[in-house]
């Protein structure tokens, strides 16, 4: 039937006005319009196929028109064009010679990322060894110059001058070997901002050097050139004394001032909760934050995210088991279905008490993960004592087999290795540390501890707790680069309640700093005759 035609609410008239249908009141009175319009041509129907939008006078199904429909003649400024064509259009692309890989990509951006870095960890003993090179040659050249330039006219140098010479020599020697401990070590890390200290003895450094170089050129290079040649050698021992001062301040800013302990930091681990407890000295935030590093890395166990995963089951399985009933729903009313509404009021009871025994069930589930460690404990300790009873027989054995015949120690280790690997492998897939020890490394601590004599006990320590995450290779580490999170500059000293965060791609380390309190230790004097005492005894006894 003609008056039961279905027309589509984006019509053509409509999709010509899409971008007024944007706007509230101009949309509603435009689609009022093409309904009117669409309503006097009720006999033919318009079907929308998406992403090809047709027209009214010529529809068409799949970009074809439909049989019996002329073809209709293109006009592109009637064209209209569609609010969605980021979403429907089909861009047709090839490949270019100079075409780019996202693998390309991303190699090219951490390639820049490493000389980044490598220029940043270069930078500061490059500056450190340009500016001891030039610590060093000033007052060699201060020396030099006079005996250069004007020759002829210097008096005479004496052995008081010459004493100088001996003397100036030993302190350039000493102060060479000062810089070399003190600022050309190697950087134990990549700091985020530059060390106060170190840029303060550095400018220190340069403008006392420049000081003396302009007094230098305005007092002895003048036009007057100074005959005196005495006095230009005390002039560079006195540059040579001040250099030695300035790094005796260097020593006592950069390494005594940090000795004594003053806060006592609390570090937690976000993941696990493992805590140390460290007393550091007076540091800025970042120099504590890599102090703290270096203390994960020697006394925290390894991170494994695999003991976390257990909890994480147990949370989720017990999550699943509890169902919600809305009781109070339409469909549950209490005067039309009363015994469905006893009934759910019945299961979420359930649920609770479900939900309260989760204590028994957490119970038995560390109990039976315990009794199952014990077991494997066991039996690894049984197959690597006999695997070293073994060797040892053997070694008596070969003591006095011919020498073509004995064994070498990598060989005795990987024949004895298959009686224990069942053992090992069942116990680190119990504990779930199996990913921390690979073959090479159980077999190479196995050729170590036979080559040392050690017992089977020294043997497992290593795989029966988790040890420091130094123990470790560095693959097994998880924690290639560090964040520091901080309210206060880094650069700032650490204080009484301060708090930051050290971050890795898998957990955070909270840092809590208090104050060490002052101690006050009061004297209390003994009188040494106050623990005399007299011992009486009766002569006689009763029989």
């Amino acid at each position: 039937m003609d008056t039961e035609s279905t027309h589509s609410g984006y019509s053509y008239h409509s999709s010509r006005s899409g971008r007024s249908n944007r706007h509230g009141d101009r949309s509603r009175e435009r689609h009022k319009a093409s309904s009117s319009k669409d309503s006097s041509r009720s006999e033919r129907s318009v079907v929308i196929n998406p992403p090809d939008t047709p027209s009214q006078d010529s529809p068409v199904h799949n970009g074809e028109p439909l049989p019996g429909e002329p073809t209709p003649a293109v006009d592109p400024g009637d064209e209209a064009q569609d609010d969605n064509w980021g979403e429907t259009t089909t861009a047709v692309t090839g490949t270019s010679e100079l075409s780019v890989s996202q693998e390309e990509v991303v190699g090219l951006g951490k390639g820049i990322q490493d000389r980044t870095q490598g220029f940043r960890r270069y930078l500061p003993l490059a500056v450190g060894s340009c500016v001891g090179l030039l610590v060093l040659a000033t007052p060699l050249v201060f020396l030099l110059l006079p005996a250069v330039m004007w020759p002829d006219r210097l008096q005479a140098c004496g052995a008081a001058c010459e004493g100088l010479f001996l003397s100036i020599s030993f302190k350039l020697l000493i102060l060479l070997v000062a810089i070399w401990a003190l600022f050309l070590r190697p950087g134990r890390a990549s700091l985020p901002r530059v060390c106060v200290y170190r840029a303060f003895l550095t400018t220190l450094t340069l403008l006392l050097t420049m000081s003396y170089w302009l007094f230098y050129g305005v007092r002895i290079l003048d036009a007057q050139q100074d005959e005196d040649y005495h006095g230009i050698v005390q002039f560079a021992v006195s540059l040579v004394d001040s250099q030695l001062f300035v790094h005796y301040l260097a020593v006592v800013l950069l390494e005594l001032r940090q000795l004594q302990p003053c806060y006592s930091v609390c570090v937690i681990r976000s993941t696990d909760g493992e805590t140390r407890h460290y007393n550091i000295g007076q540091l800025s935030i970042q120099r504590a934050a890599l102090s703290i590093l270096e203390y994960y890395y020697r006394d925290f166990p390894l991170h494994n995210p695999a003991l976390l995963s257990a909890s994480k089951h147990r949370a989720a399985k017990h999550l699943a088991g509890l169902k919600v009933y809305n009781v109070d729903a339409p469909g549950n009313a209490a005067g039309a279905q009363p015994g469905n509404g006893n009934q759910s009021r019945a299961m979420v009871t359930a649920a609770a008490k479900r939900k309260d025994s989760a204590h028994n069930e957490l119970y038995y589930e560390e109990a039976d993960y315990e009794r199952r460690v014990r077991k494997r404990r066991a039996r690894l300790v049984v197959a690597v004592e006999e695997a070293f009873t073994h060797v040892r027989r053997m070694k008596k054995e070969d003591e006095r087999a011919a020498p073509s015949d004995i064994m070498d120690v990598r060989e005795a280790a990987l024949a004895i290795f298959p009686s224990m690997a069942r053992a090992l492998q069942k116990y680190l897939r119990t504990t779930r540390r199996q990913h921390c020890h690979s073959m090479e490394s159980i077999q190479k601590h196995l050729a170590f501890c036979l080559v040392n004599n050690m017992s089977p006990k020294a043997f497992l320590e290593a795989y029966l707790a988790p040890g420091p995450t130094l123990q470790y290779g560095p693959e097994r580490w998880m924690a290639d680069q560090w964040t520091l999170v901080s309210e206060a500059s880094v650069t700032n000293g650490v204080k009484e309640g301060s708090e930051f965060l050290l971050r890795c791609l898998d957990f955070n380390l909270a840092v809590t700093v208090k104050s060490i309190p002052y101690i006050r230790l009061t004297e209390e004097y003994i009188d040494p005759k106050s623990h005399k005492f007299i011992l009486l005894l009766q002569s006689e006894t009763s029989v």
